[in-house]
C-alpha cells in the first residue's frame, strides 16, 4: 500500500510531503515572523512633538473619568453596588479593550467609548429608580470610561522607554483636574438648577474634552491583526512573578476603595457639617496632584516595585493610625489628604508601569488587561463587605475602617522575587530598613502586624 501524500497540509503550503524537521523549521520561522510584527519597529523615540501630542490626549482622557454616586449611611449595602460595578466593569473590561488596541489601533474604540459614556450620562439624568442608575453609570458609562482612556494609555509604551515613569504620572494626574473641579461644580448645582440639569451639564463638558481626545490619538506601531496564541494566553500564569504581581495587585485593590468611597459619608456620620464634607471629595484628589507626578519620577529612578512596597506600608500605617481614631473635621481632612497622597501612587507605579518590566513588548496589552481583569473582582466586592460591616456594628464605624486597614495591612505583594533585577532596592533612610527588610530576602510577605513580617 502506498504510503499517503500530505497534500494541503496546513504545515506544508506547497502541498508536498515534508519531514518532521522542515515543519518544525516551517513553523518557527511563521512564529518569528508573527513576533517581529509585534515588535517596535524602531528605537523608542522618547519625546518629540507626536509623543508629547499622545501624552496630552491620555492626559485628556483620564479627565472625564466617572461621576460616582456616594452612599448614603443608611443604604450603605445597597448603593455601595453603583460604585463597586463602575470599579469592575472599569477594570475587568481591560483585556477585551488591550486585545482590540493591539489587533486595531487607538481610534475606533475610544471614539464609541466616548460617544457611549455621554449616553450614559444622560441616562442617569432621566433615571427615576434604583435599577436605573445602576445600569447607566454602574454598567454603561462605567464599560465606556474602560474603552476610553485605557486604550490611549496602552499607547504610551510605545512612544516613551527612560521617561515611561513620569509620564505616566503626568497622564494619571489628568483625573485631578475632574476629581478637584466636578464635585464643587456639581454640589452647587443640584440645589440651582436640580440634578438632571446637573448630569446634563457635565455629560456636554465632558463630551467637549472626549472630542479634544480623539482628534490627536496616535500609535506609532501598526496595529497586530494576528490573534494571540494559547501559550500566549497561559503564560503569565506559569510565571511566578507575574501571577505574584497578579495577587498582590488584587489585595491592594480590595482595601482601597472602602476609604475612597466612604469618606464622606462617614465624616457626616462622624459630624461634619455637609457642605465642609462634600469638598472631601475635591480635598481627596487635589491632595494627589504631588505624589502622582512625583511617584512616577521616582519610579524611573528607584524601580517601580520599590515605590510599590513604600506607598503601600504608609497607605496602611495612614487608615490604622488616622482614619479610625479621627473623629473630627479637622482628623478628617488630614487623613483624606495622607491617604490619597500614598495611594495616588497605586494608579502611577503599578499598571501598567509594573507590568512592562515583566512582559514582552507584544505582551504588555493583555498582561495589563489581565491585571485590571483581576483587580476588578477585588473592586466589586469590597464596597458592599464594607457596608455589611457598619450594618452588624450597630451604626459604628470602626469595624468598617479596621476592615480596611487590615486587608491593606495583611496583603501579599510582589516582593523580591517578584521586581526586575533594575528594580534592586536601595533605600537610605535608616527609618525604613526595618519595614523594608522582609521585602529584601522575601519573595512572598504576609504583613501580621507592624512589629513583624511572616
Amino acid at each position: 500500500m502506498s504510503r499517503p501524500t500530505n497534500k494541503g497540509h496546513p504545515l506544508s503550503p506547497s502541498g508536498t510531503t515534508k519531514d518532521s524537521s522542515s515543519e518544525k523549521t516551517w513553523v518557527d520561522g511563521r512564529r518569528d515572523e508573527k513576533e517581529q510584527l509585534w515588535a517596535p519597529t524602531d528605537v523608542t523615540p522618547d519625546g518629540g512633538l507626536t509623543a508629547w501630542l499622545m501624552v496630552l490626549d491620555a492626559w485628556h482622557r483620564r479627565i472625564p473619568g466617572l461621576l460616582r454616586t456616594r452612599p448614603a449611611a443608611p443604604v450603605f449595602e445597597k448603593i455601595s453596588w453603583i460604585p463597586s460595578l463602575q470599579i469592575f466593569f472599569m477594570f475587568a473590561m481591560g483585556p477585551i479593550v488591550d486585545q482590540v488596541h493591539d489587533r486595531f489601533g487607538p481610534r475606533q474604540l475610544p471614539l464609541v467609548g466616548s460617544l457611549m459614556h455621554v449616553f450614559g450620562l444622560m441616562m442617569t439624568c432621566i433615571s427615576k429608580r434604583y435599577y436605573q442608575i445602576l445600569l447607566s453609570q454602574g454598567v454603561c458609562s462605567a464599560t465606556d470610561v474602560a474603552t476610553i482612556f485605557q486604550a490611549a494609555t496602552s499607547s504610551i509604551p510605545s512612544w516613551f522607554n527612560k521617561k515611561r515613569g513620569a509620564v505616566y504620572g503626568i497622564v494619571a494626574s489628568g483625573s485631578i483636574i475632574s476629581g478637584v473641579t466636578f464635585p464643587i461644580i456639581i454640589s452647587k448645582l443640584i440645589p440651582t438648577v436640580g440634578f438632571s440639569w446637573t448630569m446634563r451639564v457635565s455629560a456636554y463638558m465632558i463630551l467637549f474634552l472626549l472630542i479634544l481626545a480623539n482628534l490627536t490619538i496616535k500609535s506609532r506601531v501598526p496595529p497586530n491583526p494576528c490573534k494571540l496564541f494559547k501559550e500566549t494566553l497561559a503564560r503569565p500564569f506559569h510565571e511566578f512573578k507575574a501571577v505574584l504581581l497578579i495577587v498582590g495587585f488584587f489585595i491592594l485593590t480590595f482595601s482601597i476603595f472602602v476609604p475612597m468611597n466612604y469618606l464622606v459619608s462617614v465624616a457626616i456620620g462622624e459630624g461634619m457639617g455637609r457642605n465642609l464634607a462634600e469638598h472631601l471629595v475635591a480635598i481627596l484628589n487635589a491632595g494627589s496632584l504631588f505624589s502622582r507626578l512625583s511617584a512616577g519620577i521616582f519610579a524611573d529612578k528607584i524601580g517601580s516595585y520599590n515605590i510599590f512596597v513604600v506607598v503601600s506600608y504608609i497607605a496602611g500605617i495612614v487608615v490604622l493610625a488616622l482614619w479610625i481614631p479621627a473623629m473630627s473635621n479637622a482628623g478628617n481632612t488630614v487623613f483624606a489628604i495622607l491617604f490619597r497622597f500614598a495611594i495616588s501612587a497605586y494608579v502611577v507605579a503599578l499598571a501598567p508601569g509594573l507590568v512592562v518590566k515583566l512582559s514582552p513588548f507584544a505582551e504588555i496589552g493583555y498582561r495589563t488587561g489581565l491585571l485590571f481583569l483581576f483587580a476588578s473582582i477585588g473592586g466589586l466586592t469590597t464596597n458592599p463587605i464594607a457596608g455589611a460591616i457598619w450594618q452588624h456594628s450597630n451604626g459604628s464605624y470602626t469595624g468598617m475602617k479596621v476592615f480596611s486597614g487590615r486587608v491593606l495591612d495583611c496583603r501579599v505583594y510582589p516582593g523580591s522575587g517578584c521586581a526586575p533585577a533594575s528594580d534592586g532596592l536601595e533605600i537610605k533612610g535608616h527609618f525604613l530598613r526595618p519595614l523594608l527588610y522582609c521585602h529584601c530576602h522575601k519573595r512572598v510577605i504576609i504583613s501580621v502586624s507592624y512589629g513583624g513580617c511572616y
